[in-house]
């Protein structure tokens, strides 16, 4: 199969009605999406989707974020579970890069998650705020932001970051994302997804957009990777939940911070989630940053020449590369394959092109 002849992803208009228009008209693409997510888990888990629900809903609702009203009605309109759960849900793993080209800054990710159906059922959403339109690399139902650029001002993406341990066997990492959920239960801060969201709503710029990502308190552990318009705008900020630190050379990330520091383990998932040990976990980390930052390819020349092993790995669900400074985004789904071998994109790469008016 070639890639033209797969489907295309769509670009969605809702910059009036925004995520709550998404849904009503995607709601047959946000069930899908929900019932091919839910094939990883055990078929228990369907079960268990309400109780989910309802607890993603509790500890939402306690945060500081705008948009619970919003995931309300998307909730209420739709009328089947997850959708909370899928709002309270964060990514197992990625890849990021910032660079220059030709003076411009481009970002580079993937999105790895175990779940199958990401990539199939990605859309870009055409959204506005206060500051200006901007595109989100989205799923109908979802609130947050992961990947957005906003034409003319910057482009962002989130990475998970590590992961606080106080075990050190694989089998009992279970019981420490448990227990940091049940910490993170305690804070009352935005989810960093939705603060990205509401970044691209309403910063005019990028070192607007860094100081906000920087000095937001957030309800987890964050890594940040924002490009400007101007050569020498590019940066990864590393988050805790009050804490930050920036670094504008090395503008690689994945899921570790850049110096390793215990008790933090770099974050893996899927089947590597009981088997992976400490180092290698870290290891895993380094190898897709050390692969991405020696990619020696020029983006503007050709699309996705850095997806490469093992940045593109088995669970690759999405690849996204963005410049700002000429509007230009493209983005490829990618799913698993019953071989369980590297990710196969399941989508053509879809390029927008809008108007990037830079300020002077």
């Amino acid at each position: 199969m070639t890639l033209s002849s797969l489907p295309e992803i769509p670009v969605v208009d809702v910059r009036i009605g925004g995520p709550l228009r998404q849904a009503q008209e995607g709601a047959a693409r946000a069930r899908a999406l929900r019932d091919d997510c839910l094939t990883f888990f055990p078929s228990a888990t369907s079960l268990a989707l309400p109780a989910l629900d309802r607890l993603a809903r509790r500890w939402l609702s306690r945060s500081q974020s705008p948009y619970v009203p919003e995931i309300e009605g998307i909730a209420a309109f739709l009328g089947f579970s997850g959708v909370w759960f899928l709002n309270g849900s964060y990514q197992w793993g990625c890849t990021a890069m910032a660079r220059d080209e030709e003076g411009e800054p481009w970002l580079a990710r993937t999105l790895d998650w175990p779940f199958p159906g990401l990539g199939r059922h990605v859309e870009i959403a055409h959204k506005w705020g206060a500051a200006g339109d901007f595109y989100n690399v989205t799923w109908p139902g979802y609130v947050g932001t992961l990947t957005g650029m906003a034409p003319g001002r910057f482009a962002a993406s989130i990475n998970q970051a590590p992961l606080w341990r106080r075990t050190r066997h694989p089998w009992l990492r279970p019981v420490d994302i448990a227990a940091n959920a049940v910490s993170t239960w305690r804070i009352r801060h935005i989810p960093p997804d939705q603060l990205l969201r509401q970044v691209f709503e309403t910063c005019s710029d990028f070192e607007t957009a860094r100081v906000t990502l920087e000095r937001t308190p957030v309800a987890r552990p964050v890594i940040f990777t924002l490009v400007g318009v101007k050569a020498g705008e590019r940066c990864v900020i590393e988050r805790t939940e009050e804490d930050f630190e920036t670094r504008n050379t090395m503008t690689v990330a994945a899921n570790d911070w850049h110096v390793r520091r215990d008790p933090w383990e770099a974050r893996i998932g899927g089947d590597l989630l009981l088997t992976c040990g400490y180092d290698e976990a870290s290891d895993n980390s380094r190898s897709r940053s050390e692969a991405i930052n020696g990619f020696d390819g020029s983006i503007m020349q050709g699309p996705f020449g850095w997806l490469v092993e093992p940045v593109h790995n088995r669970y690759t669900r999405l690849a996204a590369e963005m410049c700002p400074a000429r509007g230009i985004m493209r983005v490829m789904g990618l799913d698993e394959t019953p071989e369980k071998g590297l990710a196969v994109p399941v989508t053509q790469i879809r390029e927008v092109i809008a108007p990037a008016v830079i300020a002077a």
